[in-house]
């Protein structure tokens, strides 16, 4: 599938086929194109928590208005960002760069993120935002439907998951097999709309 193709025809799915279950192997493959997604300083800051266990995806459902995909879906992703992972060990995201290169990102990461934590909140969202879009992508190219999700109790769902204090939920995301059809757009404003250029 063309990535025009897949672009155009990716929709948020609703309902799916609750008997379906992805190949481990496909959802390796999808996973795999996932983590290629661009992040700055490639901190590679997301965490993808893959819910299998029917009684998780119940309470998940729970803290979220009951919404099908959540146990219906074959797979469920919640999507994490540990806001500290530019200094986890740094200097792995530059192994096989130029030792120049090294030797400027390794003090530019602390320069940028110490001290500030509405630019580590905010870097983890972009980072998701970008690795979701991948992940609804490929999903396409492999055959499956995504709904990407913030209709749930946060909170909640952090406790069921566990979720460690230095991270945060950006969304989820189902993905699964559609049963019905998905109802038309409902309404996309034209580009001159939405496009500015220069300024406003």
């Amino acid at each position: 599938m063309k990535v025009s193709e897949a672009v155009r025809s990716r929709r948020a799915y609703k309902w799916y086929d609750p008997s379906h279950s992805m190949p481990e192997e496909t959802f390796r493959k999808l996973m795999e194109h996932a983590i290629l997604s661009p992040t700055a300083f490639n901190i590679q800051n997301w965490r993808f928590v893959r819910i299998t266990d029917p009684g998780k995806r119940k309470a998940i459902r729970k803290a979220a208005w009951d919404q099908a995909q959540i146990t219906d879906a074959s797979e469920l992703l919640v999507l994490c960002f540990d806001r500290k992972a530019w200094e986890h060990d740094p200097q792995r995201y530059w192994v096989n760069a130029p030792q120049e290169v090294q030797d400027f990102l390794l003090p530019a990461l602390g320069d940028y993120y110490r001290d500030k934590p509405q630019i580590e909140r905010d870097e983890g969202m972009r980072s998701c935002g970008i690795v979701a879009q991948t992940i609804m992508l490929m999903a396409k190219e492999l055959g499956y439907d995504t709904c990407p999700m913030d209709g749930f109790d946060y909170a909640e769902v952090g406790k069921i998951i566990r979720l460690p204090t230095e991270h945060e939920i950006a969304f989820m995301i189902a993905i699964g097999k559609p049963v019905k059809e998905v109802w038309p757009k409902p309404g996309q404003l034209p580009l001159d709309e939405v496009m500015i250029v220069n300024n406003f």
